[in-house]
């Protein structure tokens, strides 16, 4: 036994079924190789599960009863969005014979939500000011999308005899470049069909290969980019014109701005809270100082 929360005993599978999570979601955003970092996300396993019983025991000293109707209606709203019984089911992994289960799950998330409602009312009304300091605050949220107009010279693999010797056409065809002649000039020169495309227009990031982005946007106007591969063959191109990110208008962006000073106002009031349950709660951990596990 790891855990002991108020008296409450935690499973060592639940730390280690969370540990396994928490770890999985750093290895697949590559910020984690092999066991080095077990030790703090086993710590933060820990946190997370203490977090969520500490709310759970004060949702059921809040509210202690919750009504039949209640459990109903979240159910029948859950199905519905899961498109059916059968389905709801094998979503969540239980058979219908466990729905007394279920029902017991559902009542908990109806708690917490009726407790979270007592915690964040009464809920502000925020004024001009407020909701302009908040915009102010919190204006990288509120840019437009950089964009850049490019143009391009491609040579396809397709049919070519080498890749070698398409790379070196395209490496004659920068340094004419470089040298000065016109890129639309070229462009056109070494165009493989009226369908292929030198002016790609205006785009943002996510709109177009990612390989093409990765050195289009890191370019000034007017450069001349290296030789480069996407999965359409080498390529050259230019930067034609660029509109840089720019903050939106308060006015275009008021209801966002307004959602997020609510939403600032729920997290101080939630962790003021979960601060306060840890404060006061009886924490034992029978085994805090586990070194690295390296079982995936």
């Amino acid at each position: 036994m790891a855990l002991i929360i108020n008296s409450e005993h935690i499973d060592e599978e639940i730390i280690e079924a969370e540990f396994r999570q928490i770890k999985g979601h750093y290895e697949r955003t590559l910020q984690v190789a092999c066991c080095e970092r077990d030790p703090e996300f086993r710590g933060m396993a820990k946190d997370h599960i203490i977090s969520r019983v500490l709310l759970n025991q004060e949702s059921r000293r809040r509210v202690p009863e919750v009504a039949e109707e209640d459990i109903t209606a979240r159910l029948n709203k859950l199905i519905d969005e899961a498109g059916g019984e059968s389905q709801f089911y094998l979503n969540i992994g239980l058979p219908p014979k466990d729905s007394a289960l279920v029902r017991d799950n559902i009542a908990g998330g109806v708690r917490l939500d009726k407790t979270l409602q007592q915690i964040y009312s009464p809920e502000p009304v925020p004024t001009e000011a407020d909701l302009r300091a908040c915009y102010e605050a919190n204006l990288k949220h509120y840019m437009t999308d950089e964009q850049i107009k490019a143009s391009h010279i491609t040579k396809s693999l397709q049919g070519a005899t080498s890749r070698q010797d398409v790379y070196q056409a395209m490496r004659g065809i920068r340094s004419q470049l470089l040298a000065g002649a016109e890129f639309a000039q070229l462009a056109e020169e070494h165009r493989a069909d009226e369908q292929q495309q030198i002016d790609l227009g205006w785009f943002k990031r996510g709109e177009f290969m990612e390989e093409f982005e990765t050195i289009a946007f890191s370019m000034g106007e007017g450069e001349i980019s290296p030789v480069f591969t996407t999965q359409l063959g080498f390529h050259v191109c230019t930067v034609t014109g660029r509109n840089p990110s720019v903050a939106r208008l308060f006015e275009e962006v008021k209801e966002d701005v307004k959602t997020r000073f609510l939403e600032e106002h729920r997290d101080k009031k939630f962790n003021a809270l979960l601060e306060d349950l840890k404060t006061a709660a009886k924490i034992e951990d029978t085994d805090p100082d586990e070194g690295a596990n390296c079982g995936h």
